[in-house]
């Protein structure tokens, strides 16, 4: 099984976030998940939902701060294996381009 998760960790603090934020993908590092960064977040995939718990929490704890906000968002698709770029893929597919635009 392939759990796949938007992970946005931040503190509540004024100016950039952008150290902190390094602190909570570096955390990711320690357990056994592929995940890329984008400007709104983490995409991370774990071969469970326990590991993927476990590194999320992780990255929560690796922000300081006096208030810290994480949301995560989980698809676990129990009944086959699904990699993240699949859904970016199938997407595409319907549209006939590339999922995205430059201004």
């Amino acid at each position: 099984m392939t759990v796949i998760a938007l992970l946005s960790v931040a503190p509540v603090i004024e100016g950039s976030m952008a150290s902190e934020v390094a602190k909570a993908v570096e955390a990711l590092d320690d357990f056994d998940v592929s995940y890329e960064t984008n400007p709104m977040g983490t995409v991370i995939e774990a071969d469970s939902a326990a590991e993927l718990f476990d590194a999320a929490r992780a990255a929560h704890e690796a922000v300081d701060g006096d208030r810290v906000s994480t949301v995560l968002k989980i698809d676990d698709k129990r009944t086959r294996e699904q990699r993240a770029q699949e859904k970016v893929d199938a997407v595409e597919t319907e549209l006939g381009r590339a999922a995205r635009r430059e201004r």
